[in-house]
């Protein structure tokens, strides 16, 4: 794992100071080493974590004669195989890691041929001297962050929009259409960021220019129809053979390290699961973390964590996350760069901080629900055909019935919210059930809505038109909430640390193989993950099996009127507070009057306003 940077110029030599001072801001994604390519109109640089081939892998790296210049970050997991192929038909290596065998390739194949080869997670530059281009690729389902800007034929990149802004070239504009879709999902979806002219490379995409111009490919997507007739296995125990050894391959295709490496271990069978099959490829202890709260809130799985390493005999750490760590703020928005509305991104961060003190490399769960349809809110979306064919003074009835009375905590919550909802389309309901600020506020605190995100996210949902309500939903959170909100909380809290963390779930070959099965294979009313549960039913107890899904969350609501009140105050509620020059204030005042009263439970919907003042802030707007 890595940070890239690079700066490139259509008349001129670029300064290489330029692009250092870019890499410098980058230095936690990769503290072990950094370097540049320089070409006749390009620089591109790496700061190196060194996981695979510690001697030789240092930047820059090249192909044979240095007119193709590489910057990585991420891992090729094919990469051997490539090797091979490549020095078979004539390529000659200098190193023996994986960043080299992207240079020989580029001399090869054309930009999504390239990406196309590749099986990681990634984003690259490439600099091809002798046809004057620059190739930048995303892998497909964007673990690994990749921004640019371009104007007049300039470009910069950089993994981390701070590095971006380091080339004075780039301006910083605030691009106030984030801040209405970030009231709802919790960030600016991608290719869009909080700074005017400041792009992300979506997934599964080439971005090349060359003296054609900017053009932008896609090389990959995940399915968004039903396929017929393709061997996919119908049945439960055909698909759970499949699926376990489609799960063991990527596992151990991530175990490849020349640094010590441990997993994840939260109360869940996504982890769980991972953790297992690493115990059975593993000769040693599989070393885990965990964190967790001593609240007595139902917010801390490290009991089932314990569970898990009793049974895999693994090298165990817990953490207890305390109140004082929303201190924090500050570092965890320079680290996302944006707001971010995710408050678990401060376990995340601590997690993240305890496992580097033990391990170079993680494993983690991510991707597990996304796939196999993991979150109630898939099922109560599916349900509510059901409940509108309920009689409509019936259905009027539950909901006055439960908006009369507070918030309520666990089931009795989710009723809540399914019935204020009930009346809406599929889409729009599951979009409401997602939302970090409720859209009673978001109307209040907003002076101009602004729907362009809502009208981006129904483009995603009728892509996948034709296709099942789970499919569908599937793919849509596939595309949003993983691309927008875990991936980046996990790579920005992980590399914060210098820690890589790898997902088996997100692998290609188990993605797809995931897309294809029939939905009843994923859920089945409230019956989440059924063939993910199945296939791993033998190595997993049963009491996490059969257990609800528990997010990895903080108590805010105690949080924000107790411990963290005082700071609540002088930040979001102060006098000079930045976000009331784009919010109503009155509405702001009434939101954090009625959490410190108790009459309302607003702690997503304030922590998401606090980060964006923090934001507001840190840029000095």
């Amino acid at each position: 794992m890595c940070g890239i940077a690079g700066i490139v110029e259509p008349d001129r030599t670029v300064d290489r100071a330029d692009v250092e001072r870019q890499l410098r801001l980058l230095d936690h994604r990769g503290p072990d080493s950094a370097g540049v390519f320089s070409g006749s109109r390009a620089v591109i640089g790496q700061t190196r974590l060194a996981i695979i081939d510690l001697v030789t892998g240092d930047p820059p790296v090249t192909n044979e004669d240095r007119s193709v210049g590489v910057a990585l970050n991420g891992e090729i997991y094919n990469y051997a195989e490539l090797r091979n192929r490549l020095q078979g038909s004539g390529h000659e290596f200098a190193t023996t890691g994986d960043t080299e065998v992207i240079a020989h390739l580029a001399e090869e194949l054309e930009p999504v041929q390239l990406a196309q080869a590749l099986e990681g997670m990634f984003g690259f530059a490439v600099w091809d001297e002798r046809r004057g281009r620059l190739i930048l690729g995303r892998d497909r389902a964007g673990k690994k962050p990749l921004y640019y800007w371009h104007e007049d034929g300039q470009l910069a990149f950089a993994s981390e929009i701070k590095a971006l802004l380091a080339d004075g070239r780039v301006p910083r504009r605030l691009n106030q259409r984030a801040i209405p879709a970030y009231l709802t999902f919790g960030y600016a979806p991608t290719p869009y960021t909080f700074f005017e002219g400041v792009m992300s490379v979506p997934p599964g995409h080439v971005l090349v220019l060359d003296e054609h111009g900017l053009r932008t490919t896609r090389y990959w997507s995940p399915a968004v129809a039903p396929s017929n007739g393709d061997g996919t296995p119908a049945s439960m125990q055909d698909a759970s053979s499949e699926l376990r050894s489609l799960l063991d391959a990527a596992v151990q295709r991530r175990m490849v390290s020349d640094v010590p490496l441990g997993a994840f271990l939260s109360g869940g069978i996504d982890s769980a699961t991972v953790v297992a099959l690493m115990a059975g490829a593993s000769e040693r202890p599989v070393k885990t973390f965990t964190i967790g709260f001593d609240e007595g809130t139902g917010f801390d799985e490290r009991p089932y964590a314990a569970m898990v390493s009793d049974r895999f005999k693994t090298d165990h750490t817990e953490f207890v996350v305390q109140p004082h760590a929303v201190d924090l703020i500050e570092r965890l928005v320079w680290h996302h760069d944006q707001p971010f509305g995710d408050s678990s991104a401060i376990p995340t961060f601590l997690l993240s901080e305890l496992t580097k003190g033990h391990v170079t490399v993680a494993l983690s769960g991510d991707g597990g629900d996304e796939l196999f349809a993991g979150y109630e809110r898939f099922a109560a979306t599916m349900a509510l055909r059901h409940y509108q064919r309920l009689p409509g003074p019936v259905r009027n009835g539950v909901r006055s019935l439960l908006e009369a009375a507070p918030s309520l905590p666990g089931r009795a919550g989710s009723a809540q919210r399914f019935a204020a909802r009930a009346d809406l389309p599929a889409v729009d309901a599951y979009r409401s059930w997602i939302s970090y600020i409720p859209e009673a506020s978001r109307a209040e605190l907003l002076a101009e809505p602004d729907p362009w995100a809502f009208e981006d996210y129904r483009r995603q949902w009728e892509r996948s038109a034709g296709d099942s309500t789970l499919n569908r939903l599937l793919h849509l959170n596939y595309s949003t909430y993983l691309l927008d909100d875990l991936l980046p909380k996990v790579d920005r809290m992980s590399m914060a640390h210098g820690l890589e963390v790898r997902s088996p779930f997100l692998d290609r070959e188990l993605t797809e193989f995931a897309f294809r099965l029939p939905p009843r294979l994923k859920s089945r009313g409230f019956k989440l993950k059924r063939v993910l549960k199945h296939s791993v039913s033998d190595l997993l107890p049963s009491a996490l099996l059969d257990r609800r899904k528990q997010g990895f969350g903080i108590p805010l609501d105690r949080w924000f009127r107790e411990d963290l009140g005082a700071y609540l105050r002088s930040t979001l509620g102060a006098r000079d507070a930045r976000v009331a020059h784009y919010l109503k204030a009155p509405a702001l005042a009434g939101l954090l009057a009625e959490h410190q009263s108790g009459r309302r439970n607003h702690g997503h919907a304030l922590w998401t306003l606090l980060t964006l003042e923090v934001f507001l802030r840190s840029q000095g707007w």
